[in-house]
């Protein structure tokens, strides 16, 4: 796991050159504390930050040369052992044990068509120095990160937004479309945009080319459902996850796991000390006590009870104190406003793993996004029972998630509302509803032109809605999370649940795969049939990366946060924002959410920009 920067730039001089690609690659540091290096060929300039996890040896630093191609890379290819033997039989030699060396081989042999062949996370620039081009891409679900700015003659790029900060084309102009974005929905990103009009992301399952002062981008992978009832699908699934995890495990330094007690975390665990995958797993969880707070350890304590003595638990509770801190510290490590609080316990999280000097980390998510793990996921389960008529099932389904959810006859009838207008109404009506009326819309008339698009399926509605999470929702604000967190502290996270294949395999497979008998994730849940604890197996709710929440820091420790600057919030309509601010001060705690945003807007732009 690195920092990759670099830029081509035909009018820059060679010492200026220099000199920016070290303050770029001087800007992320922490992404690669072990070795830095920056490298000028012809008028391309690299920087790289190395993480070392692969051959720990020097023949693993980068900027890395093979014939006429020079790379810079971060992430991680699991099946690079199998590709490499699959290039040795071409008659390729090999120098190190690094998956650099194979994607920069395996690109010399198959061109652009090599990332099909990848099982990982990446985001890499490789420039050839006889065509003069710059090949580019970014894994199919953008677990890696990959910002540039094109001015329309010179491409700069990096895997912060810290470090375009310091070219010359980088201006702080806001994009409004997506400060709104941020505002109602609470997304970090949307397509290729960000938070600032000149800095564009390459799109997840996308590669660019640079050549000519012109560039061309090429869709590699996308999600393309197609409906099958496989009675197979748990012993398939079952299967391909125990791969998966093997391959996660590789790795030349000790790998540990969070573990939050619920059923992705857990499966992970438990799974990794079932294939003894790992001799001395370390596993790292956060807690918190009092009221108002979410203690998930008597899940946890499930699994100590299960597996005596095969694995080391480590846990932590943050201090309030510590909560003010880490509060500044993530804010200056995120690039954008904080869209939740969920952020800051896994900043807590990854001090502890930091602290137990644990290199890379394996994490749960991504498995919620298109297995059904969220509940709104039954609106478009319940709506596609309706439209195909299914009532037996839908009537049984129903009533189940009336008992497991223990929902009174008033939340019935909204899930019942919700889901008759998931029969009617497409996934970008129904996100364009919330984004103007479930929290008040506080932008300004015409400040901003919003829209929302997306590539919908003509298939299942739970499928569409499983799209839009992986594409455009909750996924890619978790990711963001992520990447910018564990790196923070120099942890390498990977998310075995994206898998590729695990991903198409669920989107090939009917709805009650992800939901049935009132169970959500159903196929996971049947897949760890005595592998995890009953109580986990069968655990009906749904806590996600739980913190004591916005609500109880903006009345304790954060509460300095409420000082909002009016004038840095220009873009808004100040009578309503106060009017919500106000009514939050006072101890209405309905647009808490809203309020939370607001806040961390302020903060960034007062304290970032």
């Amino acid at each position: 796991m690195c920092g990759i920067h670099g830029f081509i730039n035909n009018k820059i001089s060679s010492t200026d050159g220099h000199q920016l690609i070290q303050k770029m690659t001087n800007s992320t540091l922490h992404r690669g504390p072990d070795f830095s290096s920056t490298e000028q060929i012809d008028n391309c300039y690299f920087g790289h930050n190395r993480l070392s996890i692969l051959d720990l040896s020097v023949s693993g630093n980068q900027p890395m040369h093979f014939e006429q191609y020079v790379i810079v890379f971060n992430g991680e290819i699991y099946n690079y052992k199998e590709i490499r033997e699959e290039l040795k039989s071409f008659g390729y030699s090999f120098v190190s044990d690094s998956d650099t060396e194979v994607i920069l081989k395996g690109f010399d042999k198959w061109g652009s068509q090599v990332v099909n062949r990848f099982i990982g996370m990446w985001a890499f620039a490789i420039y050839n120095k006889v065509s003069k081009e710059l090949f580019c891409s970014r894994d199919r679900f953008g677990i890696k990160p990959f910002y540039y700015i094109f001015d329309g003659t010179s491409l700069y790029f990096a895997s912060e937004i810290k470090s375009l900060r310091k070219t010359p084309s980088f201006s702080n102009d806001l994009n409004l479309n997506q400060i709104s974005r941020g505002l109602q929905l609470g997304w970090m990103v949307y397509r290729d945009e960000t938070y600032f009009n000149c800095v564009k992301s390459l799109e997840p399952g996308k590669n660019m080319v640079f050549s000519n002062s012109k560039l061309q981008f090429e869709t590699y992978w996308k999600i393309t459902p197609n409906t099958i009832n496989d009675p197979n699908i748990t012993s398939k699934f079952k299967s391909t996850f125990d791969e998966t995890l093997a391959l996660h495990m590789r790795s030349d330094v000790p790998v540990g796991a969070s573990l939050s007690g619920g059923l992705d975390s857990s499966s992970i665990v438990c799974s990794i000390i079932e294939q003894n995958l790992n001799d001395n797993l370390h596993t790292f969880s956060i807690f918190y006590e009092g009221k108002n707070t979410v203690d998930e350890r008597p899940f946890i304590f499930e699994i100590e009870e299960k597996y005596k003595g095969k694995y080391t638990p480590n846990y932590y509770s943050p201090s309030t104190s510590e909560v003010e801190t880490d509060f500044h510290e993530i804010a200056m490590m995120i690039d954008f406003p904080m869209s939740g609080s969920s952020c800051i316990s896994h900043y807590a999280l990854m001090k502890l793993v930091e602290s137990d000097n644990i290199k890379v980390i394996i994490s749960g998510q991504g498995a919620d996004d298109y297995m059904g793990g969220y509940l709104h996921s039954y609106y478009r389960f319940f709506a596609d029972k309706f439209t195909k008529l299914e009532w037996v099932s839908l009537v049984k389904e129903f009533n189940l998630y009336r008992k497991y959810q223990e929902a009174s006859f008033g939340t019935m009838t909204q899930v019942a509302l919700k889901s008759l207008l998931s029969v009617f109404l497409t996934e970008k009506y129904l996100y364009t509803a919330e984004f103007k009326n479930y929290l008040p819309f506080i932008m300004k008339k015409g400040v901003s032109s919003t829209q929302l698009v997306f590539d919908e399926f003509k298939s299942s509605r739970l499928d569409s809605f499983h799209q839009v999470l992986m594409s455009y929702s909750s996924l890619p604000t978790i990711l963001h999370y992520e990447d910018r967190i564990s790196m923070a502290k120099s942890v390498e996270t990977r998310v075995p649940f994206l898998d590729h294949r695990l991903v198409e395999m669920m989107f090939n497979n009917q709805s009650d795969a992800k939901i049935k008998d009132g169970y959500t994730k159903r196929v996971l849940r049947d897949s760890m049939q005595g592998i995890i604890p009953e109580k986990i197996q069968f655990r009906k709710d749904k806590k996600g990366f739980v913190t004591p929440g916005e609500v109880l820091w903006l009345r304790g420790c954060l509460s300095h946060l409420l000082e909002i600057d009016y004038n840095t919030l220009h873009f808004l309509d100040v009578q309503k924002t106060k009017s919500v601010i106000e009514d939050f001060k006072k101890g209405n705690n309905k647009f808490a959410k809203l309020v939370w945003r607001v806040a961390c807007l302020n903060y960034w732009l007062k304290n970032t920009l």
